[in-house]
């Protein structure tokens, strides 16, 4: 069964950092032959971490709830399950695959993290998201 990207046995992965169009590790997603579907935000049930000591630098996206939680920035990708398959062996702890709430009530599995790996991390969900946090660090540089 072919996906509306065209891939057959399409995966949709939620990407929050390092892997949006034009991050350092993009290229790895590329690789794979994914294709991106869109933009879009998670529901307001989550918050942004910048991980401290990770190289390259990335973002975790924690669950918290509608009570604590904000909308973030993300990308909405696609993949063939192989392609899915391998690209999950590639993700490092804290990171972790789950499922994401996307702004429309969609469920997509995407990136998360540990919740021991944000103590002491800088919360950065004021920023809406990795890019405009990132665009703020290097303006301040």
């Amino acid at each position: 069964m072919l996906s509306p990207t065209g891939i057959p046995d399409a995966i949709r992965l939620v990407v929050v950092g390092a892997h949006l169009t034009g991050m350092p590790l993009n290229h790895q997603l590329l690789a794979l032959g994914a294709e991106l579907v869109r933009a879009d935000k998670t529901g307001p049930l989550y918050r942004l971490y910048d991980l401290p000591d990770a190289e390259p630098p990335k973002p975790g996206l924690l669950r918290v709830g509608e009570t604590n939680g904000r909308a973030i920035d993300v990308e909405v990708w696609s993949l063939a399950a192989a392609a899915f398959g391998t690209f999950v062996s590639l993700v490092p702890a804290p990171l972790t695959i789950g499922t994401v709430v996307l702004s429309g009530g969609d469920m997509e599995k995407g990136f998360l993290v540990e919740a021991v790996a944000v103590d002491g991390a800088r919360d950065i969900s004021g920023f809406g998201g990795w890019r405009s946090y990132r665009g703020a660090a290097t303006a301040d540089a």
